[in-house]
């Protein structure tokens, strides 16, 4: 697997794009992007519309839809990228840690046709809550526990 860092496009070999699609249309190159790091599998790409400065997504160069459909080798080789890149973005923006994320069929996802995981730079003072909590009921948790471990 060769590292490609440069601004060149990289050809995809496997050819599984969808022309409807803003992320394929950055891979084969008919849309600029500021590619942070690419390689024969992935590409990662500052996103256009940031949490913080220096949200960085990693895409597969084949499309896939979501988590759903997305190849078990490949989500390990996205998520071997975000690691790598995990702390390039934390050091190269200064920040007090990360928040690795990946939506799938979520309200409100912009992007929704193409799978990438979020590697968003996280400050301490950035006003960033955490999302609610709740406690289950006496017995709830065995009751999805059950549910969940049937789905398998």
């Amino acid at each position: 697997m060769t590292d490609k860092t440069n601004d060149q496009t990289n050809q995809n070999t496997n050819n599984n794009h969808n022309e409807d699609c803003v992320f394929c249309k950055i891979i084969v190159g008919d849309i600029p992007a500021f590619k942070v790091y690419e390689d024969d599998e992935t590409l990662a790409i500052l996103d256009i519309r940031p949490i913080n400065y220096g949200h960085t997504l990693v895409i597969p160069k084949d499309h896939t839809e979501n988590l759903y459909t997305l190849p078990p080798e490949l989500a390990c080789r996205m998520m071997l990228t975000a690691q790598k890149l995990a702390i390039s973005v934390k050091n190269g923006t200064d920040a007090d840690g990360i928040t690795i994320s990946m939506n799938s069929n979520v309200p409100g996802q912009l992007v929704d046709i193409h799978a990438h995981i979020h590697i968003i730079p996280r400050l301490n003072e950035d006003g960033l809550v955490e999302w609610p909590h709740k406690e289950y009921k006496e017995g709830d948790m065995q009751v999805y526990q059950d549910k969940i471990k049937a789905e398998l």
